[in-house]
């Protein structure tokens, strides 16, 4: 079967947004339309019988706009006291979005030492399946009140990978501010070309990631690429989408050329603690 035309029988999504789209670019205030509108295309996949998660950027963002804050700020006690409160407002929008059009939402935070503790790990998973099996949409995010240098992960693409993970998702789709993976930096290389689908993460591709001296690689593929070895080694297909326009989801599990597709390509002997903990995706 064609890989794209697979997408139609996806039945357990976890899905990404970043901070970025989920607030006005000119002033950084929350764009209420754009998150409904979220709120609404996930309510109908969970109409069409599906099981979907969400896992979601912005408490910090919308914390400093709670206090007036011009700009992020750079102590750790700070960041954690705008986590707080915008980790509450950000929930209570969401959830009061859920319900009106009939879906219960509930909010997982989560940090690193989760995923590296056994016991935790398992707790984790059985919570997030839990919620699934009662048709509750789970809300994630990194636990940012607490989270240090230490147990962070520091990134939401490799979190929902690992959400991915826990739960055998079957697509995670990435929500971000490019539309794909190019085969250069596309603001450097007019001839970059976007891949459509990706088989196997090849040596090209990882030194894009490790490119130090483009924002282009450091900045957005290094932590997409992986996300999709976490993904893929662990059995679920990952999609790079453009977040600009939020309906891409609904075109994206219809079939239709969206984005890029990485493939799963199951391997019982990946361990995605060993991964992350020893950065096994700069390997191969």
């Amino acid at each position: 079967m064609n890989p794209r035309e697979a997408l139609k029988d996806k039945k357990r999504i976890v899905i990404k947004i970043g901070s970025s789209s989920l607030v006005h670019k000119e002033t950084g205030e929350v764009d209420f339309m754009r998150i409904e509108k979220l709120i609404r295309i996930l309510s109908d996949l969970k109409n069409q019988g599906k099981d979907v998660v969400l896992v979601s950027s912005g408490a910090i963002v919308v914390g400093c706009k709670t206090l007036g804050l011009k700009k992020r700020p750079e102590v750790l006690s700070m960041k954690q006291a705008c986590a707080a409160l915008g980790q509450l407002e950000l929930m209570m929008l969401y959830q009061k979005l859920f319900l009106e059009y009939n879906h219960r939402a509930a909010q997982v935070l989560l940090t690193f030492d989760v995923i590296t503790n056994p016991e935790r790990r398992m707790n984790a998973t059985n919570t997030l399946k839990q919620l699934l099996d009662l048709d509750v949409i789970p809300v994630v995010n990194e636990n940012d009140t607490v989270a240090t240098e230490e147990i962070e992960f520091g990134d939401n693409d490799t979190l929902s990978a690992i959400v991915a993970s826990l739960i055998k998702a079957d697509l995670l789709v990435l929500l971000t501010d490019i539309d794909g993976f190019y085969t250069d930096d596309p603001r450097k290389n007019p001839e970059a070309k976007k891949l459509s689908v990706v088989e196997t993460i090849d040596d090209h591709m990882l030194h894009m990631a490790k490119d130090t001296n483009t924002g282009y690689g450091t900045g957005g593929m290094f932590t997409k690429l992986s996300a999709a070895r976490i993904a893929t080694d662990t059995g679920a297909d990952m999609a790079i989408c453009d977040a600009s326009d939020l309906e891409i989801i609904l075109r994206l599990l219809n079939g239709e050329e969206e984005g890029t597709l990485f493939l799963a390509h199951k391997n019982e002997s990946f361990d995605t603690t060993d991964f992350i903990v020893n950065k096994r995706y700069l390997e191969r």
